[in-house]
């Protein structure tokens, strides 16, 4: 009887698999898609240059190992090899901090630091120990080396090789008095009175203190941190000043992940990020002036708009606004080289305003040199980040060289810290990525999509401005990586339907003609290679506010036409997903492909709030998710509908965290334009966010609820018309599952009966099996073919 049941079975596997196929005219399946990398093939990633410029090292996994090993494309003789560990450990890290003419070169491997002499060639290991030793920086005229130790700085002379510690950082006051109650001050005191002993031994205690004093200026300084962190440690060109931001931190509750599924077969948990609305550390930025063994704060309280009240509290006339400490990031001191003069870039916590600024390191003080304010938020290329490479000195040391949104669009800018005159490099309505200055001092290097929005070429520039020269010439993606002599670039590229290669190309800038980029790598598999992948044409399309919108579309041959059309909603808000390469959202590709196959039409918007089209596009979201992000989905299904003879009746809309976010609203907000949805990963209430992404755009719950009551989707539920299917993480700890739970919940109370949930119980917000990205994907193309075009898809 048994063996009848299994045949049975299998049976009837087979029959469905066979069913499936009449329902799938694709050549692609979704299972092979869906293996990503295996499928495609393991591209080329995080290439660097070797010393000479001769070799172009990357990591890769042709062979589908376990993971990617160090490979190297060597030049001269163009041959790629794969290097053993021995080879590799003994590589300089890729992350260098040159000397002003570039002979030396610190870094960090290991957790131990190296300077390498690259006039004779010669590579010295200045530490080898268990501890973790970080921040390598020249000083004292590049005669010493500092570098980090747990909290404290340590000098090492390259001439004479000794180690000195300059810094004890401690908690612990040993000179401090035991604090005592009234009480037992007064018994002390009489104690004291009492015994000409014990009198006597407390005069010795303290002159012994007074002695050891002494020694101190010999030694390292001790600064007391009174239980605050310590960030951005650091000591200026010349050696005269120790800087460092004490951080006194808040303790903000967190969120509990169980974890059902576990080796151990019990539920462990985790703790993780807290919800939107944190309260906020307090920063101070500290001086050590070395040469007077003195500690003092700097003061920042002559910032611009250090006062501001943002303007959405006006919607709250009986709330008082308090944000009394806005200082919420410090980066730098950012020393010129000839150590005279600093700058420092400083956020505020609420993201709405930006300084550059001069340090006064002997007197602690500052003074403005650029202001940045949004009443959005300050974001863009460049600007938003914590990276010190966004701005810095011209070689002149006396201008500041700095990213502004200040025309709408991310370009470049200098100002002079005496005349405080600023001067716009860059001008246009397109971006600027990643600038940085010539070895020569002459010309500036950056990232433009000046051509197109989704098109980046690499150029140089005058250091005063002036033409640009394009130095890449193919259409997509160009991320350029310079040879030290700069002679070369080293090119990841990549297409609409071309995964990213390795090429090479000399630099025109320096050999004045111009050449060809060289294929280094071929990575695609030979079943990609089967595949006749689609480049999607990116359209435009009229927003119902008169914004021009980008989109990519995918349309099918008219024999397999299905009147169907499905939206997909990128990720990350804040994304460029409409461009001429090869696409993050990988898998998300091939299936539109798959789609295509089977009579879909796919559009896949830039919609409000995705980068690449200036701080207008940008913010367009402020106080409001789910409302103009959205309304452009809507416009493009309606363009659609009018020019692609699309069925009204047969919309599908999915996406993946942001995206499973604009899924719900479009459900719940927009019932008559969508039939059916797929929401991933999705946030399902903005007020179980992070705070350092939430508050951006919304404010906090606490200070602006009516702008989390209008972008939460778990608010706007009973809206819910069309077909929802929700998959989800279940320790997913970006997106909580617990946003879906609640969701849940919600739908329930409504009496919604059009709704499934799919839960991954392994999978965290990216997913990392095969097995689950396979039925995550299977289902919804069983959602989209049962209620947009009434083919009902069987395991």
């Amino acid at each position: 009887m048994k063996k009848i049941v299994l045949f049975a079975s299998v049976h009837l596997v087979f029959i469905c698999s066979i069913l499936a196929q009449e329902h799938n005219v694709s050549p692609l399946s979704i299972k092979e898609i869906m293996k990503g990398d295996d499928f495609i093939g393991h591209l080329p990633n995080n290439p660097f240059w070797s010393s000479d410029s001769e070799t172009i090292y990357f990591n890769w996994n042709p062979n589908r190992a376990t993971s990617d090993s160090l490979y190297g494309y060597n030049l001269k003789s163009t041959e790629i090899y794969q290097l053993d560990f021995d080879a590799e450990y003994q590589l300089a890290s890729p992350n260098v901090i040159y000397n002003a003419h570039r002979t030396k070169k610190l870094y960090q491997k290991g957790g131990d630091i190296f300077l390498a002499d690259l006039k004779i060639n010669k590579t010295i290991r200045i530490t080898n120990t268990k501890e973790i030793e970080t921040n390598p920086h020249f000083t004292s005229g590049e005669a010493q080396v500092a570098y980090q130790k747990g909290d404290n700085l340590f000098l090492w002379d390259i001439g004479t090789g000794s180690t000195f510690q300059l810094t004890y950082f401690t908690d612990e006051k040993e000179d401090s008095e035991e604090k005592r109650s009234t009480k037992d001050e007064w018994l002390y005191n009489d104690q004291l009175g009492l015994f000409q002993v014990l009198k006597e031994r407390k005069a010795k205690a303290d002159e012994q203190k007074k002695l050891m004093k002494r020694t101190e200026r010999f030694g390292p300084y001790t600064i007391y941190k009174d239980g605050k962190s310590i960030s951005n440690l650091r000591i200026s060109p010349n050696g005269d000043y120790v800087t460092y931001v004490l951080e006194k931190k808040v303790t903000n509750k967190g969120t509990l992940i169980p974890n059902y599924v576990t080796a151990s077969g019990y539920t462990e948990n985790e703790n993780v990020r807290p919800k939107v609305g944190n309260e906020h550390s307090i920063l101070e930025l500290m001086i050590f002036d070395i040469t007077k063994r003195k500690v003092f704060p700097v003061k920042l309280d002559n910032l611009e708009g250090l006062d501001y009240i943002p303007d959405f509290t006006k919607d709250y006339p009986d709330k008082l606004y308090k944000n009394e400490n806005r200082i919420g990031f410090i980066n730098g001191p950012i020393w010129s080289s000839d150590g005279k003069n600093a700058i420092l870039d400083i956020r505020s916590n609420d993201h709405k305003d930006r300084w550059i600024v001069l340090l006064n390191a002997v007197e602690g003080t500052i003074s403005n040199l650029n202001h940045q304010h949004d009443e959005a938020w300050i974001a863009g290329p460049g600007i938003g980040g914590s990276s010190s490479k966004s701005l810095g000195w011209l070689p002149n040391d006396t201008s500041v060289w700095f990213m502004s949104e200040k025309t709408g669009y991310s370009h470049l800018y200098t100002v002079d810290i005496v005349s405080k005159k600023e001067i716009s490099l860059t001008s246009g309505t397109f971006e600027i990525y990643d600038p940085f200055i010539s070895n020569d001092k002459k010309n500036w290097y950056f990232t433009a999509n000046k051509i197109h929005p989704g098109d980046r070429q690499f150029y140089s520039m005058p250091l005063k401005g002036g033409l640009f020269t394009q130095l890449t010439q193919m259409t997509g993606n160009n991320e350029v990586i310079l040879s030290p002599d700069e002679r070369i670039m080293a090119i990841l590229y990549s297409y609409s339907n071309k995964p990213t290669e390795l090429f090479v190309q000399a630099n025109p800038q320096k050999s004045k003609t111009v050449s060809i980029a060289k294929q280094v790598t071929n990575s695609t598999t030979p079943q990609f290679q089967n595949y006749s992948w689609r480049v999607p044409e990116i359209i435009t399309f009229k927003a119902e506010d008169g914004a021009q919108v980008y989109a990519r579309l995918y349309q099918p041959d008219l024999a397999v036409k299905n009147k169907a059309a499905i939206v997909f909603v990128h990720g990350a808000g804040y994304l460029q997903n409409v461009h001429k390469w090869w696409s993050s959202y990988f898998r998300e590709y091939m299936f539109h492909n798959f789609l295509v196959d089977n009579g879909y039409t796919v559009i896949d918007v830039d919609y409000r709030g995705s980068a690449g089209y200036g701080a207008a596009w940008r913010t367009g979201i402020y106080r409001h998710m789910g409302g103009k992000d959205l309304s452009d989905q809507v416009d493009g299904v309606n363009y659609l509908i009018q020019n692609y003879g699309i069925d009204k009746d047969k919309i599908g809309i999915y996406g993946g965290s942001y995206g499973g976010f604009i899924t719900l609203m479009g459900l719940f907000n927009a019932p008559d334009t969508f039939k059916a949805g797929a929401a991933l990963r999705s946030v399902g209430d903005w007020a179980a966010y992070s705070h350092g992404y939430t508050s951006r755009i919304l404010n906090t719950p606490a200070t602006d609820s009516l702008a989390y009551r209008r972008s939460s989707p778990i608010y706007h539920a009973e809206g819910l018309k069309g077909d929802l299917l929700i998959l989800h993480g279940m320790i997913d700890d970006n997106v909580h599952f617990q946003d879906m739970v609640r969701l849940s919940q919600r739908l329930i109370e409504l009496g919604k009966d059009n709704w499934e949930i799919a839960v991954y119980p392994l999978e965290r917000h990216g997913f990392v099996e095969p097995s689950s990205w396979t039925d995550e994907y299977s289902r919804i193309y069983k959602l989209f073919q049962k209620s947009l075009v009434n083919k009902p898809v069987p395991k």
